[in-house]
């Protein structure tokens, strides 16, 4: 029998599984991996970050991009507990992915070594699946384990590998059973009778509406749909944005602090919620407690997890909407609905008015009209965590064939460099935008050189507004205290990539922003823009003190009506 080196047989199941690339910062505990990353160097690309954390992260966005676990690795001590930030990412957005954790010989370890600590436990609350392997022949029969119970469970999982068994050899038998994992999960259909029970909720309701999340990807057409038969306005959690493009008429939005005024207007009016493939934890803050819900999921233990439920229905969103379709008749334009619409070409013509806005620092709607103007109609788009988050949600009209991802329920600060490493390894022949705070920014900017020494077409937007804005506006709206902690120096963020040879460009206004964006267009590889932002915080979409005066003139509000006024126009009770 021929004999293979452990490590070699690690990366020989990575490849069958269809693993082509892996990120990970070299150590003195992982040489053994290096060898084997050499070896393998024609078929599976090393991508060296500069940081763990970049790693784990760029790993766990993948399958948020394309539905395909990533892959990383971290030497011994301070290399694996790098890796945890990524880890929890993975962990809180169901995202499976695989961490090898590098370990020292074993003949060190529990003597209090250079680098070494326990490490399986330290793994323990993180990881759908975590072993370290013990012994070398074992080494092969554990990467696969670790792949398959990141993909069943949803999550990350760690195989810890002592240094000396990825130099010791070992018979080359094993082969993996990859042809037959299947992506795509079999969801049960919906039963009949349930059905038949929400039709007749939703043929009785007044003023029904659908809330939609991450859960019912890939039925953007059944949602419009059903908004279009039953006439019910439809709204989303923030990870839900895309699924139904924004430009749809009835698509008012993700609800809550990120989303805009229309749709938090009328989640409060609900007396029905189609509520499908959704989770999110704010979403006892919203709808009346009194309103009937008809919910759709394939987790039996989301059943009235954020409110009462009046109908469950444990199957595929996608085939449920569709027979609740095909069963139901259709209703005409209710009260809450013309009022819905009316408030969104409120909101919209409200947004409109500053889209070439030259107050200064520049406003979010001219640098995002640029955005929504000139990304590629397939552009990939790496969203960090912070206000950049509610810009986006607003402002950004994405298209069917755009992705985009996030830290979503972890929020991770941080999350877009190492995301936009992802997209551009992924997507090499498509545009990528990573859009960031200057204080998310700041946590992974040493991803610059990653992107430089690949050669990676993205484009860095930080939006510079010196302050962790998200943080700011809960200080004041919130908890009403003296700003603490918040405030960052006005850095130069251009001069900052040109020292890490990615070209840097600073945008003061819409003009000079669309004229960057363009050269970046021509080029190749990595651009940075520092866009020196409006220090004014977004619309507090939570306060919405529309009849206050004082309010109106901190947001510029004037021209946005509330909701009462629709409410009396078109009748809703």
């Amino acid at each position: 029998m021929t004999k293979i080196s452990g490590a070699d047989a690690m990366f020989q199941v990575l490849y069958d599984w269809g693993i082509d690339h892996i990120y990970g910062l070299p150590g003195g505990s992982f040489d053994s991996g290096m060898n084997g990353i050499y070896n393998w160097r024609d078929r599976i690309k090393f991508i060296e970050v500069r940081h763990e954390e970049a790693g784990a992260l760029a790993a766990a966005s993948e399958y948020k991009m394309t539905g395909k676990l990533g892959v990383c690795f971290g030497s011994a001590g301070p290399g694996a507990v790098h890796l945890m930030n990524g880890l929890y990412d993975a962990k809180y957005d169901k995202a499976p992915m695989v961490a090898i954790v590098a370990n020292v010989p074993t003949i060190y370890q529990d003597q209090g070594r250079f680098q070494a600590f326990d490490e399986k436990p330290w793994f323990d609350a993180v990881a759908v699946w975590n072993h370290q392997v013990k012994s070398k022949e074992l080494l092969p029969v554990m990467m696969d384990e670790a792949i398959r119970q990141a993909y069943a469970q949803n999550g990350p999982a760690v195989l810890v590998v002592p240094k000396d068994f990825g130099w010791d050899e070992i018979e080359d038998s094993f082969r993996v059973n990859a042809a037959n994992h299947s992506a795509m999960p079999n969801y049960p259909e919906p039963r009949k009778e349930d059905v038949e029970k929400a039709v007749a909720l939703i043929k009785e309701a007044k003023k029904p509406v659908i809330y939609y999340g991450i859960g019912v990807r890939g039925a953007g057409e059944e949602l419009k749909e059903a908004s279009n038969k039953f006439k019910m306005p439809i709204m989303s959690s923030f990870l839900g944005k895309g699924i139904v493009e924004d430009s749809f008429p009835a698509n008012l939005g993700p609800i809550g602090r990120l989303g805009k005024k229309p749709a938090n207007d009328v989640q409060a009016q609900a007396d029905l919620v189609l509520w499908v493939g959704n989770d999110s934890p704010f979403s006892p803050d919203f709808f009346p407690k009194d309103a009937k819900v008809i919910q759709i999921d394939v987790d039996s233990k989301k059943f009235g997890k954020r409110h009462k439920v009046d109908v469950a229905i444990l199957a595929d969103g996608k085939k449920t909407l569709r027979a609740i379709i095909d069963a139901g008749e259709e209703k005409a334009e209710t009260p809450l609905y013309k009022a819905a619409m009316a408030d969104k070409e409120n909101w919209n013509a409200w947004v409109d008015k500053f889209r070439d806005s030259e107050e200064m620092p520049v406003r979010p709607e001219p640098i995002w009209d640029v955005i929504n103007k000139e990304a590629d109609k397939d552009a990939i788009f790496a969203v960090d965590v912070g206000n950049v988050v509610i810009d986006f949600n607003r402002l950004m009209t994405l298209d069917n064939h755009q992705i985009w991802s996030t830290s979503g329920l972890y929020a991770t600060m941080g999350y877009g460099a190492p995301a936009s490493l992802a997209a551009a390894q992924l997507y090499p022949d498509r545009e990528v935008w990573n859009l960031s705070g200057d204080g998310g920014f700041a946590m992974m900017s040493e991803e610059l050189l990653t992107q430089a020494r690949y050669n990676m077409h993205v484009l860095n937007v930080v939006f510079t507004n010196e302050t962790l804005g998200f943080i700011e506006a809960e200080q004041i709206d919130d908890s009403h205290q003296p700003l603490s902690g918040v405030k960052l120096p006005d850095n130069d963020w251009a001069t900052v990539a040109k020292g890490m040879n990615v070209k840097g460009v600073t945008a003061h206004n819409k003009k000079e922003f669309e004229a960057a964006v363009k050269e970046f267009k021509k080029m190749n590889g990595p651009m940075l823009i520092d866009v020196k932002y409006t220090h004014e915080m977004p619309y507090p979409t939570k306060i919405n003190d529309l009849s206050n005066p004082e309010f109106v003139n901190k947001y510029q509000a004037r021209g946005l009506r509330p909701f009462s006024e629709f409410a009396k126009e078109y009748g809703v009770e």
